[in-house]
């Protein structure tokens, strides 16, 4: 059971009552009878293949307020997508499989080349991005949640929480960021949060004082979460990055775009578990160092917009004053392990700070020698402007593999 403590400048929802889902449930089915809602999930097609899925499409098959699933594939050959739509074919309600690797969204991806408005690299940041836009793009829904395919954990609740304070009409949020606490085979999980993001982020503070960006990420209990909710209306304006510094990039929109009273957090689950990434200490182009070099340059591209000016001197003292606050927070966390009966590896935890400091310096390196870059795949606005028909044809195109790809 949470506490109703609210810390920061954003709103925490919490879970004081454990109220069943049964009830969540029959107060949103109510609400989609005007606000029809919509769930997106971007997955890799290895994704069906693995521990997590069937249990979570098992799961949304229970759920009676969704007017849409809408699930974004990559790394899909022809037999793949044929063996994805068998797949999610169990789902009772109307659903949508996205073949991005498919001739015809090739063809839409031309069209986004064409203009120079194709996201930059492929990733779930580009998924997610075509995902949203054809929600956007069906005109059909006034909320949409999104979260990951590979969650162990998994249970419907989950997603009737998540999308529970923007599916609300009595609700003023615009966005809502899920959290949990990340505890699974009898260890502390989340070393990217816990080892990278908050000790960053208070030497951030340390460095530059009291900058209301600093402080409004560090209002987020989990930050790097994979799942949130929004009203459709935000998918139009906001840019999302195609690298490992999606979340932090589309928290830092919805600050641009809104005021943190639209914004909340809401605890979704007592447990998660996911598939867990490697350090890859050796090679900063996978695992858990590209992550934390894209999450690093994503927070100073932001601070930057915001008129703070950085050097090679600049970074060297973040740098020195993170390592010091990670390290001292290796010793509560081992400690608040230990009182609930919980392993942590100290040696572990310190080669992770260690390694999360070089990249800290590699991030701010690379942002000083590389000024222009715009990893932000372009707002749906702008696409739309530059090519007016495009919704209308990926709406189309995408029903059109449906059809002939669900053809025994």
């Amino acid at each position: 059971m949470g506490d109703f403590y609210q810390n920061g400048v954003v709103t925490t929802l919490h879970n004081l009552s454990h109220r069943s889902i049964d009830d969540i449930e029959a107060e949103l089915l109510k609400f989609s009878r005007t606000r029809p809602m919509a769930l997106v999930l971007p997955c890799l097609y290895s994704e069906l293949e693995g521990p997590a899925l069937s249990n979570i499409v098992d799961e949304l098959a229970k759920v009676p307020y969704l007017s849409e699933i809408v699930i974004g594939l990559d790394r899909a050959d022809e037999s793949q997508y044929r063996h994805a739509l068998e797949f999610f074919s169990r789902l009772p309600q109307p659903h949508k499989v996205l073949w991005n690797d498919g001739p015809r969204l090739q063809a839409i991806d031309a069209q986004l080349q064409g203009e120079n408005l194709e996201p930059s690299e492929l990733g779930k940041g580009r998924n997610v991005w075509f995902c949203l836009g054809y929600v956007m793009a069906s005109g059909k829904f006034k909320s949409v949640a999104l979260h990951d395919c590979d969650i162990l954990t998994y249970n419907r609740e989950l997603l009737a929480r998540l999308i529970y304070p923007v599916a609300n009409p009595n609700f003023n949020y615009q966005f809502c960021k899920g959290y949990y606490s990340r505890i699974a085979n009898g260890t502390i999980n989340g070393r990217v949060c816990r080892l990278l993001v908050t000790p960053l982020l208070r030497a951030l503070k340390k460095v530059f004082g009291g900058d209301e960006f600093i402080e409004y990420l560090d209002s987020f209990r989990y930050p790097l979460a994979g799942e949130f909710s929004l009203r459709t209306d935000v998918i139009n304006d906001i840019r999302i990055p195609s690298d490992w510094g999606l979340e932090v990039g589309i928290l830092s929109e919805m600050k641009r775009n809104y005021s943190t009273n639209r914004i909340c957090q809401v605890d979704i689950a007592d447990h998660y578990d996911h598939k867990h990434q490697d350090l890859s200490a050796a090679d900063a182009s996978s695992g858990l160092s590209k992550m934390s070099i894209d999450i690093s340059k994503a927070m100073y591209r932001k601070l930057a917009t915001n008129g703070v000016v950085f050097s090679v001197e600049t970074f060297r003292t973040i740098k020195a004053t993170y390592y010091r606050i990670a390290l001292d927070l290796i010793e509560t966390f081992h400690n608040d392990a230990v009182m609930n009966g919980l392993s942590l590896d100290i040696h572990a935890e310190e080669l992770a700070v260690e390694l999360f400091a070089e990249n800290i310096m590699k991030a701010g390196l690379h942002f000083l020698e590389n000024p222009m870059e715009t990893p932000f795949i372009p707002s749906w606005t702008r696409v739309c402007s530059a090519l007016p028909d495009l919704p209308e044809d990926f709406v189309r195109e995408v029903s059109l593999d449906m059809e002939e790809f669900s053809k025994r």
